[in-house]
């Protein structure tokens, strides 16, 4: 069973990602800045951390896989972070996720212009930023001290 202090943690992480996604949502739908592929991926993790910290309190079962499984995701976010920094700072090459669908030979001059039309972001381009941190430096932060903390809860758990 997870002791008060560790409910506590959870619940705290809970809010802090739940108002995590809710900023990504008034970024992108209240002040109109269009995230790019990278950035929609990178919710991913959050979702996922929502259902599982929910699993937590719901179903009393499998909590220290739990708590690795929360650690994984946050060491998968951080990841996929760093490299969207990376490529914000011209340390990685814009891959072909962040651009424009396959523009291979197989599609027709009208599919082109289709996907060309629905003005893709660029990852490359910061369209947004805190105190002069983009949101993927910001998103790295965040998800190294998130796995951190996982790391530490699944290394304390069961231990009084």
């Amino acid at each position: 069973m997870v002791n008060q202090i560790n409910k506590k943690i959870l619940i705290s992480i809970l809010i802090f990602i739940s108002l995590i996604l809710a900023s990504a949502f008034i970024i992108q739908y209240g002040l109109d800045h269009k995230p790019c592929k990278l950035c929609l991926y990178e919710r991913i993790p959050y979702f996922l951390s929502i259902l599982l910290i929910m699993k937590f309190f719901l179903i009393k079962s499998y909590e220290k896989i739990t708590l690795l499984i929360l650690s994984l995701v946050f060491i998968a976010s951080s990841i996929l972070a760093f490299y969207h920094f990376g490529i914000e700072q011209g340390f990685f090459t814009e891959s072909l996720l962040c651009s424009t669908e396959n523009l291979s030979e197989t599609l027709s001059k009208e599919q082109i212009l289709e996907q060309l039309k629905q003005n893709t972001i660029s990852c490359k381009e910061v369209s947004f930023e805190v105190l002069g941190f983009s949101l993927a430096a910001i998103n790295t932060i965040f998800s190294i001290i998130l796995s951190v903390i996982f790391i530490k809860l699944f290394i304390n758990y069961g231990k009084n």
